[in-house]
């Protein structure tokens, strides 16, 4: 009598739950593998600093963003103020460090909430046929051709003080309808497709059919919806700030460009002014790289070509050359009279 062997009995029951661990590595791996590009890596390194900044300005700044030297007044950089300071004395690196979390909390809570809004009413819009979509396509048009800094200019000048978030919820209600409207017009070309069209016949619910089928076709349009209206939101934060709309308490990048317009720094005290405006070039070139990154992953042939130039890289071409030098094939005729061209001499 034969007794079968427990080790054997025993990893066939374990493979099930390998197989399962390892499938949803693949899918994990496969989710991040959009960041894997070098764009996305250096986006995503500019933005992690900033973000980090955010995080532990508090700790790092090396002076209160108020705190005043009236023996150092418009001094340029230098080892006791890296980048200079203001007429009052104020270290004009620490208040762009104060001011890096005022400028992300309204720029991502502005791109969430604008996006949501664009993905509800755009691809319901795109997907829906009759009067509800042109309901839904006029309210876009009619947001789409609102004047943002206007309204925003009229509503923040309501409060004495407005906060972070009124002035995120304002500036991602006016800058939501461009996504929008491309969204829906993207949604349009997707609705008649046959994978579309299978789901509608074996009874899938709308819902279902947006989230499941069409959302993960619309990743590329909806990243850029997002990185603009992230983009325009801190530009109209700093632009608010510039004209003083936004009261001089609520510290950020546009603050401080608002205080050396009105003390005459432009042009002579550059260190007053260049580094807030590096730090939104900095900020949008960004969101602008993880956008691009996100884009090659997403589209089909955008991804080839870019492995493609990348392993060119790899060999040693140089992708800028208009044309590629061609070698004469070497003759394997053994007559003296033929030359390597393979002509008669």
């Amino acid at each position: 009598m034969t007794f079968p062997n427990p080790v054997a009995t025993a990893v066939p029951a374990l493979l099930p739950g390998r197989t399962r661990q390892r499938t949803a590595l693949s899918r994990l791996g496969q989710t991040f593998a959009m960041f894997r590009n070098g764009k996305s890596l250096a986006g995503l390194s500019i933005l992690g600093v900033f973000v980090l900044i955010a995080i532990f300005g508090d700790w790092i700044a090396p002076y209160g963003p108020l705190e005043k030297d009236f023996t150092a007044l418009r001094q340029p950089p230098s080892w006791v103020h890296w980048l200079g300071t203001t007429h009052m004395g104020e270290d004009v690196l620490s208040q762009i460090i104060y001011g890096t979390r005022g400028v992300l909390v309204v720029g991502f809570t502005a791109g969430v909430i604008a996006t949501v809004i664009a993905v509800a009413i755009g691809v319901t819009a795109g997907y829906v046929t009759g009067w509800r979509s042109e309901s839904l396509s006029a309210l876009t048009n009619v947001f789409l051709v609102i004047p943002g800094l206007p309204l925003i200019i009229i509503i923040a000048s309501q409060y004495e003080n407005p906060s972070l978030l009124l002035i995120s919820s304002v500036l991602a209600i006016t800058g939501w309808a461009w996504g929008g409207r491309v969204l829906r017009a993207q949604t349009m070309s997707l609705r008649n497709r046959d994978f579309i069209q299978a789901a509608r016949a074996n009874g899938e619910p709308l819902y279902r059919i947006i989230a499941v089928e069409m959302l993960p076709n619309l990743t590329a349009i909806i990243a850029s919806s997002f990185v603009g209206t992230v983009i325009a939101a801190v530009l109209g934060l700093t632009t608010l700030a510039f004209i003083g709309v936004i009261p001089i308490t609520n510290l950020n990048w546009g603050t401080i460009l608002f205080w050396a317009q009105q003390n005459g720094a432009f042009p002579d005290f550059w260190w007053w002014y260049v580094p807030a405006g590096l730090c939104i070039a900095l900020l949008g070139m960004a969101l602008s790289l993880i956008n691009f990154g996100i884009d090659e992953y997403v589209n089909p042939r955008l991804r080839s070509a870019g492995e493609r130039a990348r392993a060119m890289r790899k060999k040693g071409f140089v992708l800028s050359d208009t044309a590629t030098a061609v070698r004469p094939r070497p003759s394997t005729s053994t007559d003296p009279g033929v030359t390597h061209a393979g002509t008669k001499q």
